[in-house]
């Protein structure tokens, strides 16, 4: 099926929780590609690389995140990679 990409926008209480190195191991376990960061206004930016099936089960993951994590609302929107990432980073 090839490499599919999914930008998403986390909403919530989702900062100051580890959700950030949550992700970090859920995507090693998932053999999932990106990063992710935190943004200013309080959200979390993810970027994921992958299989479809390994996406949705992140997608899953990051809709409830970590175990002290609240999100509210979860953003996503599919792109065509424009680069090919090897591993999950943290930014």
């Amino acid at each position: 099926m090839g490499i599919k990409q999914k930008h998403c926008f986390i909403s919530g209480r989702v900062q100051g929780v580890s959700y950030r190195y949550s992700a970090q191991q859920q995507a090693h376990q998932l053999g999932v590609a990106g990063w992710v960061r935190n943004l200013t206004d309080g959200r979390v930016e993810l970027l994921i690389q992958g299989e479809t099936e390994q996406l949705e089960c992140m997608l899953k993951w990051a809709n409830q995140g970590p175990r002290f994590a609240e999100v509210t609302s979860l953003d996503i929107s599919e792109q065509s990679p424009d680069q090919t990432f090897t591993d999950f980073e943290i930014r």
